[in-house]
């Protein structure tokens, strides 16, 4: 499963989910179900995301490992 951060880098820049969708070419839902884990996103996406907030992939998105 892949978790994020994306919530808490927007707080950081203060950006709301409208303006990081904007910012990467998504609709603001997508951002939506980023956050709520409904949704992984393309690595190009991912990419995008990190790109905004200056950090790297890992730095925004981990992944765990099933048991």
């Amino acid at each position: 499963m892949i978790h994020n951060r994306i919530r808490e880098y927007r707080a950081r820049f203060d950006l709301k989910q409208e303006d990081l969708a904007a910012r990467v070419g998504v609709r603001r839902e997508t951002i939506g179900n980023l956050e709520k884990g409904r949704y992984n996103p393309s690595l190009v996406l991912a990419w995008r995301i990190a790109k905004v907030f200056g950090v790297t992939i890992e730095e925004v998105f981990t992944v765990e490992e099933d048991a």
